[in-house]
């Protein structure tokens, strides 16, 4: 598991007139939305801020960036193996409206069975983290605790991100020094050089290829379901009889 996800929306007092409507949502206020990715120390490793408070949450991911590193190739190597089945891929914990992919573990909704029940109230205590993230980084910053007074979101943008690396700044000085996670991963290139043509390249439509398969991989709703499963009996062998 690689963290929750989810998003925060940031009330914005002073948004312009012409783009109320555009960054007004389901809270009737104009916000601007923060998806996040935290782990069960609050840490949050992923951020991305910015768009506009009408949007939801499954909006919100297909402007991220959350994936992209992950179709391009470029994301260190994943190798686990629950209930006798290997997986290549992380995932994330997240809430009924998100999308039924490989990537994601969502609950099971009006679970029947003690298996299904106890995966259920699992997944939904362990999401929950990311949420309790939200919380703390209001907590500390009342910047963000309270709604947003400046005109320009470039400012706001600033202004969270700034807020985001001094939360987490604070949880590593807060952490065990003799329990710390060790976080020295393996190094991935940021780019790959190229040469540059205007006409397509043999290269070119390999890359494009490999692109559609990965994302097609990160999108499948089988493997989504199969690794529910998976860790459904996983937590059943592991916890069902304490």
């Amino acid at each position: 598991m690689l963290g929750s996800i989810d998003c925060m929306h940031w009330k914005w007092k002073n948004c312009p007139l012409g783009w109320k409507g555009q960054y007004t949502g389901h809270s009737r206020e104009p916000t601007i939305i923060l998806e996040a990715v935290a782990s069960y120390d609050l840490w949050i490793w992923y951020a991305f801020f910015g768009l506009p408070g009408s949007y939801n949450n499954v909006n919100v991911l297909d402007h991220s960036f959350i994936f992209t590193k992950l179709a391009q190739g470029y994301t260190p190597s994943v190798n686990y193996s629950i209930n006798g089945h290997d997986n290549t891929m992380g995932y994330y914990l997240v809430d009924g409206i998100y999308p039924s992919w490989s990537t994601f573990v969502k609950t099971i909704p009006s679970p029947q069975g003690r298996k299904n029940s106890l995966f259920a109230t699992t997944q939904e205590l362990t999401r929950k983290d990311v949420e309790r993230a939200f919380r703390v980084l209001q907590a500390r910053f009342a910047i963000v605790r309270g709604p947003a007074r400046l005109w320009r979101t470039e400012a706001l943008d600033y202004i969270m991100k700034a807020c985001i690396i001094l939360h987490n700044m604070i949880i590593e000085d807060e952490s065990d020094a003799n329990g710390a996670k060790d976080i020295d991963y393996e190094q991935v290139p940021e780019s790959i050089p190229t040469t540059v043509s205007h006409e397509p390249t043999e290269e070119f439509s390999q890359f494009t290829a490999f692109i559609a398969a990965h994302e097609k991989k990160i999108r499948n709703r089988e493997t989504h379901f199969e690794l529910q499963l998976d860790l459904v009996e996983h937590l059943w062998q592991r916890y069902s009889k304490l």
